[in-house]
């Protein structure tokens, strides 16, 4: 005789209403994987052709200094402050403070904020320093 029992299920994505802390949280990874390969194959194709003379030197320094590829630092920069941000966040967050829907709401919203303003700022100043 088998005794039919409802078994409680695992909750799942579309149970819980999006907010700003699950995008932070979810981004947080993806940009820790984009600074781990794409800043290493940046600084392994710099050490390379900076061992390798000056003109694999010169190469670099068109690719790294090409317009559109300015793509590239820019992004990792705003990875590093996201990421940096949030690991802060969660500092705060280990210390026991935060885990309120409002704090942790706020919380998100200063990570998602200050990274872009910090890296908007740093560019905008390298730029400026550029001219």
């Amino acid at each position: 005789m088998t005794a039919t029992r409802s078994r409680p299920l695992s909750p799942h994505l579309t149970v819980y209403k999006w907010g700003p802390h699950m995008l932070v949280s979810i981004v947080h990874r993806v940009m820790g994987v984009g600074l781990a390969t794409v800043g290493i194959a940046g600084f392994v194709w710099w050490l390379v052709a900076l061992a390798s003379g000056k003109e694999a030197y010169a190469t670099f320094l068109g690719w790294a200094t090409w317009p559109p590829a300015l793509i590239v630092p820019i992004g990792l920069t705003l990875a590093f402050f996201w990421h940096m941000g949030n690991g802060l966040r969660h500092f705060v967050l280990d210390t026991g403070a935060g885990y309120e829907l409002k704090g942790n709401r706020i919380g998100a919203l200063v990570v998602i904020l200050g990274s872009i303003t910090v890296t908007a700022a740093m560019w905008l100043f390298i730029f400026a320093r550029m001219i």
